[in-house]
């Protein structure tokens, strides 16, 4: 199974659940699908060098502190921060805290989509 990011509008997204509703009415088999409608502005922010750096490094990771994550891309709390926002907006990453026993608590980032395949679509 494969992750599709599609750059499109609401519209988009409600004309590709209208397609699959009439599959199901007509009695097809309908496979299952894995599509996140991006904004096509945020679509080439997510394509930005640096961010594509943090998905191949977190594909390998599968989890990481937050901490750890900024050491090892050589970048400071704020620009990871940014990057991190705009791919968790998109599902890609989740970021949560948990307690570190005795010191405070940890950020803690987790790749979504394990070893799937993630496509990137842009229609123009």
């Amino acid at each position: 199974m494969s992750v599709e990011l599609k750059a499109g509008s609401m519209s988009d997204f409600f004309s590709s659940a209208k397609e699959t509703a009439k599959e199901i009415d007509e009695g097809k088999k309908v496979t299952e699908k894995n599509i996140i409608w991006v904004d096509p502005i945020d679509l080439m922010a997510i394509l930005k060098p640096e961010r594509t750096r943090i998905v191949q490094y977190l594909r390998k990771k599968q989890r990481v502190f937050f901490s750890e994550l900024m050491s090892d891309m050589d970048r400071t709390p704020v620009s990871l921060n940014n990057d991190l926002k705009i791919l968790s907006r998109y599902q890609l990453v989740k970021i949560f805290k948990e307690p570190n026993p005795g010191h405070g608590v940890h950020k803690v980032i987790e790749f979504t989509f394990g070893n799937e395949k993630i496509e990137f679509k842009a229609v123009v």
